[in-house]
């Protein structure tokens, strides 16, 4: 043998087979960027503080404290988790799991709802209920709908009866079950309308002629010749107002009239307001409402009262910001305060609403600024200005975005593709598929040459730089090389997960030249 050469006479590869060279391997470290553990996943997945999946190849398995494999769960993909429920997809349909690793229901279902400790599960029309307290999947049937409450009640429907098969009478049958955003459930039976509770009894009996839900616990009804404003409650059900003069409730707007002419504005449970001479009431918001009168003027209505008194020669209020109301008088808009007094006369084709004493306006297609006293801080060079927040506003012209201060000038001379504000007042800038970093006070912090930055504390930004990622300060200065496939940040846990493709490595034993082999010796 060439004495120049060394003689190969091993291979150990660590951490995986042969077979699993394609695999990725995974860095955890603390938050103080210390290394913890290596691991070996194509991927991994933080559904929550406690629920940690990784995938293998063709295996998905929900991982222990110490994040490795507890259990091997079916299916290729994490199809949702709505906890504590683990959904998973296979190649015949969608299962489940609980977040401890129980199967509860195998990979065959179209769909699965779920709600606390039960989950509903269909093929088609046919329905089964699995519920954790007995540790058991019931056959309902085919059937033609059939839901959970969000209260928890269950009902189903074939043709046009409606049951409940969780309550104590199963086999009691409905003409209507309906459920809403309360915790009341709207029943039907040939006697009339009546309201259930989560635990499927009657909190108002089923006597009503005409019912329906409104907003949260209240309904509105009719019976007997009156009007009714009733509040769900979790023994009997209250009748809040009753009424022989006419409540109608249309658009969401609910209206009592006297003799035929409108009186009355109602709320939920009973009189927001008690007006003579009122013409027209149209709602602008929740719980806002412009209301018209004979002698023409017209007010703002909120929840509590007025908002802004009733004026004259105005055609409609806007909710308003910071005790200014945008109003529209003979075509313009101005500002009104409380008191239905012109704090900027209407004399703008259009304007926001004031934030941090600035409001923008406009006259043609472009906008401007003004402040709250109505004097004039930039003339209309833009095409948009967004509200303010801490000092700075995002304004565009001409397809480029820029930072406005609070005397109206940009803050950066040339614009950006786009502006995105973090949740911490620093800025997230674009131009030309890159991506930098401002600072809450307009200034340069990361230069525009990043394909991706999310600043997820102060002095911790996962960047995107050349297809690979990595942890960067506000500095800039490098925490985590820009290396890695994918970061992911467990704060909760203060765990950080790196990947990049797995290298085997390899360790290789050399015969010393000069020395013979022991077997053949």
């Amino acid at each position: 043998m060439n004495k120049n050469y060394a003689l190969l006479t091993g291979i150990i590869l660590t951490f995986c087979s042969i077979e699993d060279a394609n695999s990725q391997s995974w860095e955890v470290y603390n938050t103080n960027f210390q290394l913890q553990s290596r691991l070996i996943y194509d991927e991994i997945d933080l559904l929550s503080e406690t629920v940690r999946i990784g995938k293998t190849d063709s295996v998905v398995s929900l991982l222990s404290n110490d994040l490795r494999p507890a259990v091997s769960l079916e299916g290729a993909q994490i199809f949702q988790y709505l906890e504590p429920w683990i959904l998973v997809k296979g190649a015949k349909g969608i299962g489940a799991y609980h977040e401890y690793g129980q199967q509860v229901l195998p990979m065959e279902y179209e769909k699965i709802d779920t709600y606390f400790n039960m989950l509903l599960a269909s093929k088609g029309n046919e329905y089964w209920l699995f519920q954790r307290g007995r540790n058991k999947t019931t056959y309902l049937g085919e059937l033609d709908e059939a839901k959970i409450t969000n209260t928890g009640l269950l009902f189903i429907r074939k043709g046009n009866e409606y049951s409940m098969p969780l309550s104590s009478n199963p086999d009691k049958t409905f003409e209507l079950l309906s459920d809403n955003e309360g915790e009341f459930v709207l029943a039907k039976e040939s006697s009339g309308y009546g309201l259930i509770n989560r635990e499927g009894d009657y909190v108002l009996d089923p006597i009503i002629e005409t019912l329906q839900h409104t907003h949260g616990n209240f309904f509105f009804g009719y019976n007997q010749d009156q009007y009714l404003l009733i509040e769900g409650n979790d023994i009997k059900s209250n009748i809040r107002y009753n009424s022989f003069h006419k409540i109608t409730f249309e658009n969401d707007i609910m209206l009592e009239y006297i003799h035929g002419k409108l009186r009355r504005v109602m709320e939920d449970d009973g009189i927001l307001l008690d007006e003579v001479g009122m013409t027209a009431v149209h709602k602008i918001g929740k719980d806002l409402y412009n209301v018209y009168f004979r002698d023409a003027k017209v007010g703002l209505l909120g929840k509590k009262g007025w908002l802004v008194k009733p004026v004259a020669d105005v055609e409609s209020i806007k909710q308003g910001s910071e005790g200014l109301f945008p109003a529209l008088s003979k075509g313009a808009y101005g500002f009104l305060n409380s008191a239905g007094n012109w704090v900027i006369p209407p004399k703008y084709a259009e304007t926001t609403l004031f934030s941090e004493n600035m409001a923008a306006y406009r006259n043609g297609t472009t906008w401007g600024l003004i402040n709250s006293s109505g004097e004039l801080i930039s003339d209309t060079n833009w095409d948009e200005i967004k509200a303010f927040q801490k000092g700075f506003a995002i304004a565009k012209a001409n397809n480029k975005y820029f930072l406005l201060n609070t005397y109206g000038t940009p803050v950066n001379s040339e614009g950006y593709d786009n502006i995105y504000r973090t949740s911490d007042g620093f800025f997230i800038v674009e131009q030309g598929n890159k991506t930098g970093l401002l600072n809450s006070e307009g200034a340069q912090v990361l230069p525009v040459e990043f394909e991706g930055l999310r600043r997820e504390r102060k002095n911790f930004i996962i960047a995107q730089k050349d297809g690979l990622t990595g942890i960067i300060n506000e500095s800039g200065e490098i925490i985590l090389p820009i290396a890695y496939d994918k970061i992911l940040v467990d704060w909760a846990n203060e765990q950080i997960f790196t990947k990049n493709k797995f290298v085997p490595t390899v360790i290789q034993t050399v015969d010393e030249p000069g020395k013979k082999n022991k077997k053949g010796a």
